[in-house]
């Protein structure tokens, strides 16, 4: 963190300074740099490469750094207005409207502005990231024999066995293509299992990106409620019965953004419902490596009892390492492996090799052990933080189930609030927070929001942060 706001710092005074020079004026040099802002060569190598990316300087192999010439004026820009006929006239004989809202997504991607508490983030906060594991993974990777060649098309055999193991079961190498991350295997699943227009059962509330996946592709999503253990199987059957789906996604462990956790008893049920629809379940195990440290032992994943090819599954390393390291299994067994497989390879070819190799780097390595582990005490004690503080400033608020996995907390608003109202009245008070509406496929029955402990730096920033909930609330009332 300290050499991120270096190199912030550095670019920042390097573009005052850079107005100083005329165009191709050579800048000091980079061991100049380091002795007058007392930094080091790498962060004057990066800040260098920032203003270089923004056009500000160019850079010349053994010569050094350079004031860039000014841009050219652009032309004025054209007139666009024709695509929205275009792309209306495209979409006329949809049975199911391809627009694509993506603001449920936006809303846990976007970086909050300067200042902003980030309870709204999907993803680890860096100082929660195996940062060393992961650049000694990829620097032993990247010196591999072959490791920046052609991997095969179903990924490598090595990792595909890693995964294979870790699913469990009767599930095997054959069984495992490596994907893009669980985006890009859930955006492969659903294209494979459903023709466009088709409905498709979504967990009610669920994640947004999967509502988002579902509707760029032309299908209708159909919700099934959940609640404290999951969904619920009744209502999954009478879903089925009156949609006519083949598709159920699902999250069964910690479930986003509920937390809830598949009950046992319902576990076989809901395989058996879907066998008997002639059905589809993608399991979608995204947060698996995110347990805390007082869980009960883990079910397993239903793809590892699940003998008749019922379950298609992705499972990802992203969660539990970075945003970055988009490494996920995509498994099944049957017909609709070649299906998936045939999808994959024409959207995108492969993942590439080198990314594929420090992941088996750093899954094989010490450090991804022990990362699991300071990561599970962290997440339990930032859960801890996150539902005292609640419980001391926001009372008001609903909290029906404390997760013992994952990364957030789902919140209900008293029956009345304005969930847009407080959203915003969170926002000017330095919070940025996800809106529950975005997680229903339908009419939600009450307000919600959903709060990320995982995104900010520490448990100072989680009280901090529901302080300022507080007064966003009485504000907004």
């Amino acid at each position: 963190m300290q050499e991120r706001s270096s190199v912030s710092e550095l670019a920042e005074q390097l573009r005052r300074e850079v107005n100083r020079y005329s165009p191709d004026e050579k800048l000091p040099s980079s061991r100049a740099l380091v002795e007058r802002y007392r930094v080091s060569p790498v962060t004057v190598s990066r800040a260098i490469a920032q203003l270089a990316a923004e056009g500000l300087v160019v850079t010349r192999p053994g010569a050094g750094a350079f004031r860039a010439r000014p841009r050219a004026a652009q032309a004025p820009a054209g007139d666009t207005s024709w695509q929205e006929i275009a792309l209306s006239a495209d979409g006329a004989s949809d049975l199911v409207p391809r627009t694509v809202d993506a603001f449920g997504v936006l809303a846990s991607l976007a970086a909050p502005p300067p200042g902003v508490l980030e309870f709204n983030g999907g993803y680890l906060h860096p100082a929660l990231q195996p940062e060393r594991a992961m650049a000694a993974a990829l620097a032993r990777a990247g010196r591999r024999p072959g490791a920046w060649g052609r991997p095969p098309l179903e990924g490598l055999p090595e990792l595909r066995e890693w995964f294979a193991r870790s699913i469990g079961g009767t599930v095997t190498a054959a069984d495992v293509l490596i994907a893009a991350g669980g985006q890009a295997a859930l955006a492969t699943a659903l294209r494979a299992l459903a023709p466009p227009g088709a409905p498709v059962l979504v967990e009610s509330p669920t994640y947004p990106g999967m509502l988002a996946l579902a509707r760029a592709a032309g299908l209708r999503p159909v919700p099934v409620p959940v609640d404290s253990d999951g969904v619920r199987p009744g209502l999954l059957a009478d879903a089925f019965r009156a949609s006519g789906a083949r598709v159920f996604v699902c999250q069964p462990l910690f479930q986003n953004p509920t937390g809830a956790v598949l009950a046992p008893r319902r576990r076989a049920e809901v395989l058996r419902i879907a066998r008997e629809a002639g059905a589809f379940v993608v399991e979608d195990d995204f947060v698996r490596r995110l347990v805390h440290a007082d869980a009960s032992p883990l079910p397993r994943p239903l793809a590892a009892e699940d003998p008749d090819g019922v379950v298609v599954h992705v499972g990802s390393l992203t969660k539990a390492a970075s945003p970055s390291f988009r490494v996920c299994a995509l498994a099944a067994r049957g017909p609709v492996l070649q299906r998936l497989r045939a999808i994959q390879v024409v959207d995108s070819f492969f993942v590439p090799r080198p990314l594929q190799e420090a992941a088996l780097e750093l899954v094989g390595s010490p450090a991804w052990a022990r990362h699991l582990r300071v990561l599970a005490a962290e997440l339990k004690a930032r859960r801890d933080a996150m539902t005292s503080a609640l419980a001391r400033y926001l009372p008001e608020l609903a909290l029906p189930h404390v997760p013992s996995g994952g990364y957030h907390l789902w919140l209900r608003l008293p029956d009345g609030a304005d969930e847009s109202a407080f959203a915003a009245a969170c926002l000017r008070t330095g919070v940025a927070l996800a809106p529950g509406r975005p997680y229903f496929s339908a009419e939600p029955p009450a307000g919600h929001v959903r709060l990320s402990f995982a995104a900010v730096a520490g448990t100072d920033e989680i009280t901090d942060g529901v302080r300022r909930l507080r007064a966003a609330w009485d504000e907004a009332r």
